[in-house]
């Protein structure tokens, strides 16, 4: 109980409850202004729940879509806590219940009615430009919230559990689950409205991927240097990084040098660049983008150790 409070009262509570709303309610704003006035159909948990409703109906058993929504998201939230984590759930029962409030608020702010001029069906005017709108939208809504650890719920849960037990990148995760749902709806739907779907949702993916990548970019950074040790206390020291260090011969020279290896951030890639330049240390550097890191980088900061020097 006391861990519970000492969280709750945290500043990192607080700045994830934040982010957590913000992402939701640009989602919620996405759906409002660009997939309820052209009623796009994408591969998601609410359009699973009409295909179901409606083919339940046929078969004599009526039921509610906003029914179905909810037997869906309460069996998707326990596979999360279940299958993903207790953090990841947590989070996404919050996301799932601020939803539908959010969607109503922006109702109340500004009607997605005054925003249709005379003669269009929709905000923008064409079914094609809606979608873009949509999924650039709810992109950037998924990526941040998949940052730190939160989804929008419904079929961010199911890209979430691909993404952790096969390996999938988050984006091609959705598209998976969301092709799925989405051929779900030929048995409702007319084949253009599928095909609509399916590219929307295809959209979803490969826009998610770009979006979580830039928030995850990390340089690996490899720097030859004769100085490499005042650069290395640099990393540990003040930059609080760990680093590898590799020992490497000249093809050309046949001199024999030290190679750092190290991640960092951009922000402390450029930092590590100036100290370079202003102690004007002679250094080989080659650097490259890596969107996705695990295991020691993502715990907590540990003390300091000293440098044991072999």
């Amino acid at each position: 109980m006391k861990e519970i409070l000492r969280y709750l009262s945290s500043a990192k509570f607080w700045k994830e409850l934040f982010i957590m709303t913000l992402g939701m309610a640009i989602a919620a704003a996405g759906v409002y202004y660009f997939m309820i006035p052209s009623k796009l159909v994408l591969g998601s948990i609410s359009g699973l729940s009409i295909v179901i409703a409606n083919v339940l109906d046929a078969a004599g058993i009526p039921v509610k879509v906003s029914w179905v929504v909810m037997g869906i998201n309460a069996i998707l939230l326990l596979l999360a806590w279940l299958l993903i984590g207790k953090e990841f759930g947590a989070k996404t029962v919050y996301t799932a219940m601020i939803l539908g409030p959010l969607i109503d608020m922006w109702e109340r702010i500004l009607p997605y009615e005054k925003l249709i001029e005379p003669g269009l069906s929709s905000v923008m005017g064409d079914p094609l430009l809606d979608l873009i709108c949509f999924v650039l939208i709810i992109s950037i809504s998924q990526s941040v919230l998949f940052h730190i650890n939160a989804s929008t719920g419904g079929l961010d849960i199911l890209a979430k559990i691909i993404n952790k037990y096969l390996h999938f990148d988050i984006g091609v995760s959705v598209t998976v689950a969301g092709a799925v749902i989405c051929c779900t709806a030929f048995a409702i739907n007319p084949f253009r409205m599928v095909v609509t779907g399916l590219v929307g949702t295809w959209m979803n993916g490969l826009t998610l991927d770009y979006f979580t990548a830039s928030l995850n970019k990390r340089k690996r950074v490899c720097i030859i240097t004769k100085d490499y040790e005042r650069i290395r206390k640099y990393i540990i020291e003040d930059l609080k990084r760990g680093c590898s260090l590799y020992r490497v011969t000249g093809g050309y020279s046949g001199e024999e040098h030290r190679e750092i290896q190290v991640l960092l951030t951009q922000e402390e890639f450029s930092n590590v660049m100036n100290l370079i330049r202003n102690e004007d240390i002679q250094a080989f550097i080659t650097a490259g983008n890596v969107s996705e890191v695990y295991g020691l980088w993502n715990e907590k900061k540990r003390p300091r150790r000293k440098w044991n020097k072999a």
